[in-house]
């Protein structure tokens, strides 16, 4: 698939979020927008869905779960008439990515700062099996705040989980407030190096050229498990939530829901 391909899946991404969100009356649109150029690499160019065994996707920032809703949409596992059942009882979309619901999402996120010791345990079984598929783990910058995550750095370095690939969203906001602000991240990269991984930094995740970039680049390190600090805008594609923390969760008017539709069909 060529970049002007995955990017117009992207643009499309978007428009589904936000329709999803807007169609439903609920859901964090900020973290799922920062992520969807990252997603569409990952679904359509590492995953393959229809094969056994695959690659993996752990949504840890499981909030953000529309923006792997809408990939799924895309490989024909859910249908668009689904949109507005998003978040509502007894849907398969439930606000959270839940494997008893939807198996293809892979691993049942929630609370925050889990899905990396559960990618690892993926990694883990893989290696066992000598299957040579990666995991992903999809992890929110504030979710680097939590200590689980730190456990789970030390054991994948320390078991060489070199099919381990951890994508931090780097948005700069930690829900609503700058995520520095909360507890400073920084220097975010030589902590992780010094707990023993390979570490990519992606200046720009929401610009394919360099998602695509850096993603082939990922393949070709061996020995550590590797982490790509990606550099996101939260919101990206609609002007009013772009670095706007109250759009971490909130639904847009109808006038709004217009207007991020003008945006997102250039």
């Amino acid at each position: 698939m060529t970049i002007d391909e995955l990017k117009s899946h992207a643009r499309a991404a978007r428009r589904d979020i936000v329709t999803m969100i807007y169609e439903s009356g609920i859901g964090h649109p900020g973290g799922a927008l920062s992520i969807i150029d990252i997603l569409t690499w990952l679904y359509h160019q590492e995953i393959g869905l229809n094969i056994t065994p695959r690659a993996r996707v752990v949504m840890s920032k499981g909030h953000a779960v529309a923006a792997q809703y809408v990939m799924l949409y895309q490989l024909g596992k859910i249908a668009r008439t689904e949109f507005a059942t998003f978040r509502q009882i007894n849907s398969r979309l439930q606000g959270h990515p839940s494997v008893k619901s939807l198996p293809d999402v892979d691993a049942t996120t929630g609370l925050l700062g889990q899905g990396l010791s559960v990618a690892l345990g993926m990694a883990a079984a893989k290696k066992r099996r000598q299957d040579p598929h990666r995991v992903f783990a999809i992890l929110g910058d504030g979710e680097m705040h939590e200590g689980q995550i730190w456990e789970s750095l030390q054991q994948a370095a320390h078991m060489r989980m070199d099919n381990l690939v951890a994508v931090i969203d780097y948005n700069g906001f930690s829900s609503h407030d700058p995520v520095n602000q909360v507890i400073n991240l920084e220097p975010l990269a030589d902590k992780i190096r010094a707990f023993g991984w390979h570490v990519l930094e992606l200046q720009n995740g929401n610009d394919m050229h360099q998602v695509a970039d850096t993603f082939l680049l990922s393949r070709h390190l061996k020995g550590k498990p590797v982490a790509i600090i990606a550099h996101t805008i939260k919101g990206f594609g609609v002007s009013y939530m772009e670095n706007n923390g109250d759009w971490h969760s909130k639904t847009p008017t109808a006038e709004q829901y217009q207007q991020a539709m003008e945006e997102l069909r250039s």
